[in-house]
């Protein structure tokens, strides 16, 4: 019969400890407050967390281990192996459901996500744009500037894209394919076929069609796709508007035309290699638009993914404190502190951007309401399959540790500095000498 008291108590402390995701998700919802108040908050509740980590866990247990007959160095290895092994796999864990789209839960992983969305994207096009003359002599700090205007054009093999003597209207990059480059001579339009002799043979990564950026004049030659071919085309109005918007631009496009004048079109210009690196690293920031955008891409269908995401967030402290329990005594106040005060501004952050996402408000207190289920769930199988006393549950109370110190790492703290800046410095130590003070009242009293 006590058992079952115990359990329902520990049912009723994983409740507790999780309601207040919902109370942050109707602030986040529906009170407009500080984010560098919330920063602050969350603060708090990372020092307090680390604080009963240390010693309450981390500590505690290690000493339990020594009355076992460990030496201080094999309890030390015993503990941070568990450690190491609950924040590998929480890191882990975390990495993929972030990637499946829980990471529009809290805007520092969101951002995080997106940059290495846009990253993605933009690698192939800067490597084959790398490898265009006339583009590597542009600046490559200029080109995310570039980057919009690059699109994407299909031919099929025998396509003409365009004949001699037609508008020089845009550059072309191969990006996939082949094209063969045809003389002006005998160039038969309207049967799909040109009799002309064939100049060259163009493949992945090779640009044509770039002295119409400069010049403007007739093309001197006919493209034919020579198999099923994939471009990059950059139009001249698109890169003309890009030059009248900026002088560097608008300088290594002069230099380059007066270079190739002189030099006949000759190869010249610089690394590739190195030119793509430096404009791949420029590209770390996101417009207000690509960040819309990014958003409302990823939080479609994402539902499950965020359910999971907030569980990850809730298992481990709930672990955790099921299985320390054993009474009042063995209560572990200072984690259910940290827990309960930093789910406050983790869910009126996370209720902003799924808003922002799409998201309506019931749906929103849906996916929150989860992490209520499984505070429960896990404070009661810690008490169960966990326990306290043996090697076994404390290498894995161990494990749910280092799984809650990968999400203050991860999470908690980068958001906190997100809104707060250096100012949220105070309130982390202030956190973790409060928790420090309420552990030491606790054992010591």
């Amino acid at each position: 019969m006590a058992e079952w008291r115990e359990i329902v108590v520990v049912a009723m402390l994983g409740l507790l400890t999780t309601s207040s995701s919902i109370a942050g998700a109707a602030l986040g919802l529906y009170v407009p407050l500080s984010r560098r108040v919330l920063a602050c908050v969350l603060a708090f509740a990372a020092g307090a967390l680390i604080s009963a980590l240390a010693i309450e866990l981390a500590f505690e247990g290690a000493q339990e281990l020594h009355q076992h007959g460990f030496s201080a160095n094999a309890a030390w290895s015993f503990i941070s192996g568990g450690f190491a092994v609950g924040a590998v796999i929480y890191y882990a864990t975390s990495l993929f459901l972030d990637q499946k789209g829980a990471a529009i839960r809290y805007p520092t992983r969101f951002y995080e996500y997106a940059l290495g969305r846009k990253h993605k994207a933009a690698e192939e096009k800067i490597k084959l744009l790398a490898k265009c003359d006339l583009l590597r002599h542009l600046p490559p700090e200029e080109i995310e500037r570039i980057l919009p205007f690059v699109r994407s054009r299909h031919l099929d093999g025998g396509e003409v894209l365009f004949q001699a003597g037609d508008p020089g209207d845009a550059l072309y990059i191969v990006a996939n394919g082949k094209v063969d480059v045809m003389s002006a001579a005998d160039a038969r339009p309207g049967d799909g076929r040109v009799a002309g002799e064939k100049l060259a043979e163009l493949s992945d990564g090779q640009a044509f069609g770039e002295m119409a950026l400069l010049s403007g004049e007739p093309r001197t030659a006919t493209i034919q796709a020579a198999a099923r071919t994939d471009l990059l085309e950059i139009a001249r109005e698109d890169f003309e508007q890009l030059v009248a918007k900026d002088h560097k631009l608008a300088t290594a496009v002069e230099r380059l035309s007066h270079e190739r004048a002189i030099k006949n079109l000759s190869s010249g210009g610089g690394n590739p290699s190195r030119w793509a690196r430096v404009a791949t690293s420029n590209l770390d920031h996101l417009s207000r638009s690509e960040a819309d955008r990014l958003l409302a891409e990823t939080g479609s269908g994402a539902g499950l993914a965020i359910v999971l995401g907030n569980i990850l967030d809730t298992i481990p402290g709930c672990l955790v404190i099921g299985a320390r329990f054993a009474g009042l005594k063995t209560l572990s106040i200072t984690l259910i502190m940290g827990m309960f005060v930093g789910g406050i501004p983790e869910a009126a952050a996370s209720a902003s951007m799924l808003r922002k996402a799409g998201y309506q408000p019931r749906g929103i207190f849906a996916l929150w309401s989860s992490v209520l289920v499984a505070g429960i769930v896990a404070a009661v199988a810690g008490k169960i399959f966990v326990g306290s006393g043996s090697h076994i549950a404390i290498f894995f109370q161990a494990v749910a540790g280092g799984a809650v110190l990968a999400l203050v790492a991860h999470a908690m703290i980068p958001e906190s500095i997100h809104e707060g800046h250096s100012l949220i410095v105070l309130p982390t130590v202030a956190g973790f000498l409060f928790a420090l003070w309420l552990a030491l009242g606790q054992s010591m009293g």
